[in-house]
Parts: C-alpha cells; sequence; structure tokens
C-alpha cells in the first residue's frame, strides 16, 4: 500500500463511527476531539458518560450503589510499609433492601453487609481517602451482583474499586503494597473521579 492509499484510509476511518462503524450520521465531537453519530453516543452515555474511545469523562457517572453509610476513623495503628504515619478506618455499612430498577433484578430482596477498610494517614492516603468519600457519594464504590467469592447471586458487591480490608498479609488483601495509592487512583480515574471534577 502506498502512501496515499494509507492517508484514505486514514480519511475514511475518521468519517466511520466507531460505535455503529457505518459513516458519521449527524456528527457529535466530544471535547476529547473523538467524533461519533449523536445518536450512538448518545445511547452510550445513557450507560456510563466516557468516551469509548480514550474513557474520559463528560459528566458524571453515578453508579447502582445501595444505600448505606461510609464512617472514617483516625486510629494509632500504623500500617506495614507506612510506619512513619497512622491510618484510617474505613467502615462501610448496608442495610438489607430491595433492588431498584437499576440493579439486575428489580424488586429481588439483597441482605445487609459491612466492610472494613485501612488506608495510610499520609498525605497521598488523605487525598485517596477524598477521592473515596466522591465515590461513595456517586455509588460508585460497591453495586449489587454476583459476588466472586461466594458465587451468591442478589448481593452487595465491591465495584472494581480496590480496598485494602487487612492490615497485614502482603499486597494481596493487605499492607505491604508499595504501588496501591497510585493504583487505586487510577482506578477510581477509570471512573471518572479525579480531583478536578
Amino acid at each position: 500500500m502506498d502512501d496515499t492509499q494509507s492517508r484514505e484510509g486514514d480519511a475514511e476511518s475518521i468519517r466511520d463511527c466507531s460505535i455503529c462503524l457505518d459513516l458519521i450520521q449527524k456528527k457529535k465531537t466530544l471535547k476529547c476531539r473523538h467524533s461519533f453519530c449523536a445518536e450512538c453516543i448518545d445511547s452510550v452515555f445513557r450507560i456510563k458518560p466516557a468516551c469509548p474511545i480514550c474513557n474520559t469523562f463528560h459528566g458524571v457517572y453515578i453508579g447502582t450503589q445501595p444505600h448505606g453509610t461510609m464512617t472514617v476513623t483516625q486510629s494509632w495503628q500504623r500500617l506495614p510499609g507506612f510506619d512513619h504515619c497512622q491510618s484510617y478506618v474505613i467502615k462501610y455499612d448496608f442495610p438489607a433492601g430491595i433492588q431498584g430498577a437499576e440493579h439486575p433484578n428489580p424488586g429481588m430482596s439483597y441482605r445487609s453487609t459491612s466492610r472494613t477498610a485501612f488506608l495510610p494517614a499520609c498525605e497521598e492516603g488523605e487525598k485517596v481517602l477524598r477521592l473515596l468519600r466522591k465515590a461513595f457519594d456517586r455509588r460508585l464504590l460497591f453495586t449489587i451482583g454476583r459476588s466472586v467469592t461466594t458465587g451468591l447471586n442478589n448481593v452487595i458487591t465491591w465495584n472494581d474499586i480496590h480496598h485494602k480490608t487487612s492490615t497485614g498479609g502482603g499486597p494481596h488483601f493487605g499492607y505491604p503494597d508499595p504501588e496501591y495509592l497510585s493504583r487505586v487512583q487510577e482506578e477510581l480515574r477509570l471512573k471518572g473521579v479525579t480531583e478536578d471534577d
């Protein structure tokens, strides 16, 4: 293929909507500069207001987390790898309830649950705590579905934003895990939760 054919192929692909894979109809260009058919991108935004190409958020994403509480206390306990500071204990509590229209099985019940997580009380840990609070308020930290751990359906589960549920034991569920704070910030960013929004 010569350069002319390559440029024509690139120009042609720019005219195609990456959602329906057809020529763009009633072009809508997002602030990230990606363009789609207006009808196609509007249907995507009803599910998640993010560009399907670069995942840049355009608006605020609200999840399906059931109603509950997030309580934070400061502890004298130091976490492995963060011996220079105290820690935060985050307690999530959800009462039993009935699934709404946004859940997998509307009208079916789900049981109450509680979760406890830990963060270092350092500058970056405080930033993550603020972001977790924002994500909780947007109903993004939990959802109702099938538990990967127990295999049960219609239960409250984590929603792809990892938490440290143990103070020790290493990087899977606990500390030390030197990359955790940066990793969880990236998971939050992918849900549209940043300090800038």
